[in-house]
């Protein structure tokens, strides 16, 4: 049984069409801007599932609301399904003073949740700070699904080192090649990128990476495909968190941009949702 939040609304149709049974839920305001739900219905088993995207803390709220009223009612096993988990590339101290954030609301969603799924979290490592059953899902499947005749006898390139096991992942289930670009600062202001001991002259690249925020690497090492004589060139990613005009830049520079539906954006053409009813 399925509880979807303001941050799911847009998996509802689909996931109401593949046979997930949803619980109704009603979400207003109250005049002081306080947010009010009420779950009709109830189940001894429960997934919510909601993305924390923009607003970000708005929608963490949400999920704590939508857990406490399902306890109220008797569940006795309660799952979040966060496809896109906000503040999770704040994993670390910086400077004095900062809190771990992904920390601070993963243990918030634990006083409630025994179990929680996320989608390629930034650095999985943190899952640790949930102290139930705590998931990475991959949407490496969905992605070679979807780019699997387009691509044809191509290969698979990650923008950096650190994203090679995306890049690697999503080739495996395509049986293709894969690498990465290497990077390396020639000035305090420029950095040179070339992909590693692959040849891309007349192949269809594509490019895999967890976020895409500005797209400047992503535009980058798309044009420095183009010069290598790269015939076609797509990029995806799993979080479509776009700063402004980011889309179009991308878009412009590539054959085709495309991201999963994590977050609701006008290039979320991939589904996770197949991914969202196995679990």
């Amino acid at each position: 049984m399925f509880v979807i939040g303001s941050g799911g609304r847009h998996l509802e149709d689909e996931i109401k069409a593949l046979g997930g049974e949803v619980l109704d839920v009603e979400i207003k305001r109250f005049p002081d801007g306080e947010k009010y739900v009420r779950v009709l219905g109830s189940s001894r088993d429960v997934t919510v599932v909601s993305s924390t995207f923009a607003p970000q803390d708005e929608h963490i709220v949400e999920l704590i609301l939508l857990a406490d009223a399902l306890r109220e009612s008797g569940v006795q096993r309660l799952r979040a399904v966060v496809p896109y988990f906000a503040y999770s590339r704040q994993d670390r101290v910086t400077k004095d003073g900062e809190p771990v954030s992904v920390r601070a609301v993963m243990r918030t969603l634990a006083v409630y949740y025994d179990e929680l799924y996320v989608f390629d979290l930034h650095n999985p490592e943190t899952l640790r700070f949930f102290p139930g059953k705590a998931v990475n899902l991959s949407p490496a499947r969905a992605i070679a699904d979807y780019f699997r005749e387009k691509l044809g006898d191509g290969l698979v390139l990650a923008p950096d080192k650190g994203a090679l096991m995306r890049a690697r992942a999503v080739a495996e289930k395509l049986g293709l090649e894969y690498s990465h670009f290497q990077k390396t600062r020639i000035s305090p202001t420029e950095v040179q990128m070339k992909p590693v001991d692959v040849d891309v002259s007349g192949k269809n690249v594509l490019i895999v990476d967890d976020i895409i925020s500005t797209g400047g690497t992503m535009i980058k090492a798309a044009n420095l495909l183009r010069e290598m004589g790269a015939e076609k060139v797509f990029v995806a990613a799993t979080h479509g968190v776009f700063a402004e005009g980011a889309i179009e830049r991308v878009t412009k520079a590539v054959d085709e941009l495309a991201v999963t539906n994590t977050i609701p954006t006008p290039v979320s053409n991939i589904s996770i949702v197949p991914d969202i009813l196995k679990l």
